[in-house]
């Protein structure tokens, strides 16, 4: 992983409008950057396969997107990817990390819950759909070290 810059939005607009749904824009990413957000791109042989952006606040962070290209998917880079910027955040020592994900995205929440996620909430009518919208799963995983230990099997808890 490699902190991404205005020269790679392009590819990762191109990742992000074949994976989903209802993509965001050029500018949302632009504006991520320019932001200082954590963007990250996963680059093999000069190509980018993958990204992440994520928006640190306080000792917080948001988990905004992450995109996993198409032929690269099924293949664990979308846990590396995750892996890769919580341990950021904890290299931030950011003590949570939160995520919104759509209910119907059984995928996403398998991953995000193998990585210690846990669902906190719902924000009703979060997402647009074609004439309707989708409500949106909160998650969060805490990055304290006590935490971590509990995941593991140790300490007590």
């Amino acid at each position: 992983m490699r902190a991404m810059t205005q020269a790679d939005v392009d590819a990762v607009l191109a990742i992000e409008q074949a994976v989903q749904r209802f993509p965001w824009t050029r500018g949302n990413f632009a504006d991520a950057l320019d932001s200082g957000y954590m963007c990250s791109v996963h680059e093999e042989g000069g190509e980018i396969r993958g990204y992440a952006v994520m928006m640190p606040a306080a000792d917080e962070a948001e988990l905004l997107n992450i995109g996993v290209a198409a032929a690269q998917q099924r293949k664990g880079l979308g846990r590396a990817i995750l892996s890769e910027m919580l341990d950021a955040a904890r290299a931030k020592q950011l003590r949570r990390v939160f995520l919104e994900v759509r209910p119907s995205n059984m995928a996403a929440i398998a991953l995000y819950r193998s990585a210690g996620f846990r669902e906190i909430g719902v924000r009703r009518g979060y997402y647009r759909n074609a004439g309707s919208s989708e409500d949106a799963l909160m998650m969060a995983c805490d990055l304290s070290p006590l935490s971590r230990e509990r995941e593991r099997g140790g300490g007590e808890g």
